[in-house]
This record gives C-alpha cells, structure tokens and sequence, in this order.
C-alpha cells in the first residue's frame, strides 16, 4: 500500500497540487501540445476511455484523481525505495511528477537515478528537465516543475 493511501496528509497535500497543477476540466480536452492525443479529463486523467466527448461528475473526478495518485505511487516507491520514508514534500513532489510523466517515465529519470545513488539534491534539481510536452516548452509546466523543485528541496531542508 502506497503512502497515499496511509497518509491523509500526504494525500491531501498531492489533491491540492495535482488538482491546482491539472485543473479541473469535465469533458475531455485534446493535449495542449498535441491538439489530439492524449485526450485528458477531470484532473489530468488520460486514457483509453477518454475520448472527444466523455464526460465525469465532480465526484467521479475526484475519485479518478485519488485513484490515479495512487497508481503512479505505488510503482515510484518500488523503484526509489527511499521514497518510501523520504520526506514528505519530496515524496509529494515526486508523485505529482509521476502523475504527469507516468510512473514509467520517473522510474526512467535522472530523478529516480539520483534518489537511488542518494544524490538527493541533484534529483531534486532535475525536475527542471521535464518542462516540454511533445517537444515544446510548455509554461504551465514550467510553473508545475519549480513548484515541485521547490517543495522537493525544502523537504531535504527541513530533514536536515
């Protein structure tokens, strides 16, 4: 069982900056970068059933979000077993950027790489690398990306 899912406070904390980084939209969209694929719904829930068209509840959408926390958390804490008693801020920042690039993508990254060699400030100044949607610099995810810098090194701070 993931963190998320033992923590009211961690999963609060990933609902407020998931939810404000993906914003709530109840019919699907197209992908800013693409215009097309992946189509997006809710708080940035993409797949196969995500079509021009589909629609969800507030609720339903709250749940897809708890529900996709989760499955990317899981498999992050398998392949950066750290994470598993890491600070909370780099625990949160860290599933947000596995919500956005898939938990394949973090366990891929120069991010994870450094958490397990415990180079833990380098990962955290990595997530400056993941700004681009279909090779284009998107701003938002600029934005995103400092926040979760941020909030990654201040948890090395406090745990200092």
């Amino acid at each position: 069982m993931s963190r998320v899912k033992k923590s009211a406070q961690i999963a609060g904390m990933l609902v407020v900056l998931t939810g404000g980084a993906e914003g709530l939209r109840q019919v699907a969209y197209p992908d800013p970068a693409t215009k097309g694929h992946p189509w997006t719904v809710c708080f940035g829930h993409t797949g196969p059933e995500v079509v021009p068209g589909y629609r969800r509840t507030l609720e339903e959408c709250k749940e897809l979000l708890v529900k996709d926390l989760d499955k990317h958390a899981d498999p992050i804490e398998k392949c950066v077993p750290w994470l598993q008693t890491a600070p909370i801020q780099v625990y949160v920042a860290s599933v947000d950027l596995a919500v956005n690039i898939g938990s394949g993508g973090f366990c891929k990254s120069s991010i994870a790489s450094n958490f397990n060699s415990g180079n833990y400030r380098e990962g955290c100044q990595r997530f400056m690398l993941y700004t681009k949607a279909a090779g284009i610099t998107m701003p938002g995810l600029v934005r995103r990306r400092e926040n979760e810098r941020r909030l990654c090194l201040q948890g090395l701070e406090k745990a200092a």
